[in-house]
């Protein structure tokens, strides 16, 4: 049984592997510049540097739980720039923790009930199963009965989860020399404030109660969409309505082509419409999150982690977006540098960024496309190139665009795992303000 004094790690432990990444780094560093007083090539020497340090740091991230494990998660940014040797075992250690995690014990989870809800809080369900449905790095939900007789999902948060998570944010924040070495162009701490941010919002239940309200107004009664309703919330315990369904990750695994392209097709649609209809962006587009119901509606679950976008910059959005599908790449330069894309002082190759921008936005200028694994390899393999001159290594990812990338990044990922063919670029101009070129929503191709 594990107790909850035991959750998080002793913060020793956990603070001693964290200050080992910046040790290897220096070691790393000192190593190559040996290499090079003996004739090997400068870009070999730093492909290996970039390389040793990417898998040290995602090894420690991968080996602490709690905090630590969610801003692995979190950081996909990083992991997506790996090459999948490195990669691969990083993502399966992430797993292999989930999977293992011991369930909170059920006196533990009375406790936080009881802190939240009262001592009588057995008042409130007809009944409750001890037994977790779920299990997360920050809570575990479970299912139970409201005493109104509708089924519940109560999300439980771990006691000293939110100190573990902010303890290891605050240690890695100062470890942005590595982030760093690995794309070169990225302004690491703004970064890295932002995420921090976005984490202690995903730790207050009342902002989640609040964003899930707010999208469910949104998409009510909506004959696409449906989100739970809140049905309570106080201090670490959310209470929402139970949803059946079947599980995206299902229909990935097993799903009929039909299936699979309906199901996208409105995953597509909730992600890009959610700004213009609600201000908030989904930030967790996790297959998990995701149940295709019995009336062919889509379901949507988790609402922790949001990104508010207000009008004004979803068309900025918009129109980066557009900008990126034209030809004319000085246009293309122009505007990353006004978005931050691209830092001041920083060179960029311009045929160079065109090559690596032409296959990305295919997406959205043809009228349908087929999301695949091999399309998204080769798109993989674009970004995972550790040599210095690798043009994704001098781009920026400025705060405001952290949670949208983590959105695109992961979404597309969830599109070619349904290997599905959808009308991507029908849906953008619909839902994305600032895309249409014109009144008649003409796309600019270039």
């Amino acid at each position: 049984m594990v107790r909850v004094s035991d959750l998080p790690r002793r913060a020793v432990t956990r603070s001693a592997k964290l200050a080992s990444l910046p040790l290897g780094f220096a070691g790393r560093t000192a190593l190559g510049i040996g290499k090079r007083t003996i004739g090997r090539p400068a870009e070999a020497v730093a492909m290996e540097i970039q390389t040793r340090t990417a898998e040290q740091l995602f090894k420690v991230l991968g080996e602490l739980k709690g905090g630590a494990m969610k801003l692995g998660q979190m950081l996909s940014i990083f992991e997506a720039a790996l090459p999948p040797e490195i990669a691969g075992p990083y993502r399966a250690t992430l797993t292999k923790l989930q999977e293992a995690a011991p369930p909170l014990p059920a006196s533990a989870v009375h406790k936080v009930l009881a802190e939240a809800l009262g001592e009588d809080w057995r008042d409130s369900f007809t009944s409750f199963d001890d037994r977790p449905a779920a299990a997360a790095s920050i809570g575990q939900v479970h299912r139970a009965v409201w005493s109104d007789g509708r089924p519940v999902a109560v999300k439980v948060q771990y006691p000293g989860a939110g100190k573990a998570l902010i303890s290891d944010f605050n240690q890695l924040a100062r470890l942005g020399r590595l982030f760093g070495v690995l794309m070169p162009g990225l302004d690491v701490k703004s970064m890295l404030a932002e995420l921090k941010e976005r984490v202690v919002e995903e730790l207050d239940y009342t902002i989640e109660a609040e964003s899930q309200t707010i999208i469910r107004d949104a998409y009510l009664d909506d004959p696409d969409f449906y989100i739970p309703e809140v049905i309570a919330q106080s201090g670490d315990v959310l209470v929402t309505e139970w949803m059946d369904g079947t599980p995206l990750s299902k229909i990935i695994s097993d799903g009929d082509q039909e299936t699979r392209n309906h199901a996208a097709l409105l995953y597509c649609r909730f992600l890009l419409s959610g700004p213009k209809r609600s201000g908030m962006l989904h930030g967790d587009p996790h297959p998990g999150n995701f149940r295709l119901l019995e009336d062919g509606r889509l379901g949507v679950l988790d609402f922790g982690a949001v990104d508010r976008i207000p009008g004004g910059f979803q068309r900025r959005l918009g129109l980066l977006l557009r900008i990126g599908t034209m030809a004319d790449i000085d246009e293309i330069e122009d505007a990353l540098r006004d978005e931050d894309f691209i830092r001041e002082g920083v060179e960029i190759d311009a045929e160079a960024l065109q090559a690596f921008l032409a296959p990305i936005t295919e997406p959205f200028i043809t009228e349908t496309f087929k999301f695949n694994r091999e399309w998204l390899r080769d798109m993989a393999a674009r970004v995972t190139d550790l040599r210095p001159t690798n043009v994704v290594r001098q781009l920026n990812l400025p705060p405001e665009y952290v949670i949208i990338h983590r959105v695109l990044s992961a979404g597309t990922g969830v599109l070619c795992q349904l290997e599905c063919e959808i009308p991507a670029r029908a849906e953008s101009l619909k839902w994305v303000p600032g895309f249409a070129d014109d009144e008649d929503g003409e796309l600019v191709t270039g």
